[in-house]
């Protein structure tokens, strides 16, 4: 059976800290693959007024992850109900592809908020969970089925990087390569 991580995000956008990170929990959670799920909607951050188009971003990632052959990018919460509630998104894509074993890979921030998530119970009976460090956040003790992971600390995030495009910034070295003028495109139009 494959291992696969879902690593769900809003990829707004894509930074080298996500992939630093998912490149770190395929070896260390001893997954096979990490699919980077696009999340369309964020039950938690509806009232985003900077996400960029769906399309856009998974364009981005796509293009970003083009030569890392165990990370993918994944568009499947574009055809489930918005908001993307991820235990919806686990029992769909467990039935949908049951030749994998799905592991949820979250921030020690996420995990701090894990208890609100929509059926986080049932997410926890039948799904492992990886937990990463993120700054500021304190882990402490996880129940069965949580495993946490040390991964390196990036100081990155989309944010920042959404904000040095909006002032002229370089955001050289933030972003692979490959997508610094995409993103400095896509994000100078939407963000005037």
């Amino acid at each position: 059976m494959k291992k696969v991580g879902i690593f769900g995000g809003s990829f707004n956008p894509i930074h080298t800290g996500h992939i630093a990170l998912a490149k770190s929990l395929c070896e260390k959670a001893g997954l096979d693959e990490v699919w980077f799920m696009v999340s369309p909607m964020n039950p938690f951050k509806k009232a985003a007024t900077d996400l960029l188009d769906d399309h856009l971003r998974l364009e981005m990632v796509e293009k970003a992850l083009e030569n890392e052959p165990q990370l993918k990018a994944c568009d499947y919460e574009f055809r489930l109900p918005k908001p993307s509630y991820t235990w919806h998104t686990l029992q769909a894509i467990s039935k949908d592809y049951p030749e994998c074993e799905f592991t949820l890979l979250i921030g020690g921030d996420n995990w701090a908020a894990f208890d609100k998530w929509y059926h986080h119970d049932d997410i926890l009976v039948h799904y492992p969970i990886v937990v990463y460090p993120r700054q500021g956040s304190c882990i402490g003790e996880v129940p069965a089925g949580v495993t946490i992971v040390e991964t390196p600390l990036l100081n990155i995030s989309s944010t920042e990087i959404r904000e040095c495009i909006k002032t002229g910034n370089s955001i050289e070295g933030m972003v692979p390569e490959c997508i610094e003028n995409l993103a400095i495109k896509n994000y100078q139009a939407l963000l005037v």
